[in-house]
């Protein structure tokens, strides 16, 4: 997966990943298990840091750093993710939405066995390096009142899949 913006290590970035087309597949819970499990896994494994999180419907904004390669290990858990996303659509009974989202997310060229491909993640993670506490701030800010502005949430702290949320799945480390 290519980077359009290149991104530094041991730098706070903002991040967006977006399921391709906007699809709404964190409505279901069993999708953003599959995100949050791995978010988890990479703060543990690979040095992720997450300072503030949201996941929407169909993204998910991150505040992060790592000492390693944050590329590397974005470009690891959306390949992942997808696959687990892919295995999850295909055997839970109880998907309504099955054929259309795999119908979505098929590619165009089979894989060389001839079954189908599938994208699940638009490509890039559009990293703005965040260079002031200011700049931090407003971002954070932007981050927690995403819920609360798409009209899911009345207040921040009520939303379960955010940083804002004292109940969040994901622990967050302090902005530096």
């Amino acid at each position: 997966m290519s980077e359009f913006l290149k991104i530094e290590q041991g730098k706070v970035y903002f991040l967006t990943m977006t399921i391709v087309e906007w699809i709404d597949l964190f409505t279901r819970e069993c999708y953003a298990d599959i995100l949050v499990d791995s978010i988890k896994y990479c703060q543990h494994h690979k040095g992720l840091e997450i300072y503030a999180y949201v996941i929407m419907p169909s993204h998910a904004h991150l505040i992060a750093s790592c000492e390693g390669n944050l590329s590397h290990i974005l470009r690891d858990m959306k390949e992942h993710t997808s696959k687990l996303f892919i295995k999850e659509i295909i055997d839970n009974k109880q998907e309504s939405r099955k054929e259309w989202l795999l119908d979505k997310l098929t590619t165009s060229k089979p894989t060389k066995t001839g079954k189908p491909s599938y994208r699940v993640w638009q490509e890039g993670n559009y990293p703005i390096e965040l260079y002031s506490d200011r700049f931090i701030a407003q971002k954070e800010h932007y981050i927690h009142m995403n819920p609360v502005v798409a009209g899911i949430v009345s207040q921040p702290h009520h939303y379960r899949l955010s940083s804002a949320c004292e109940d969040s799945p994901i622990k967050v480390l302090p902005i530096r």
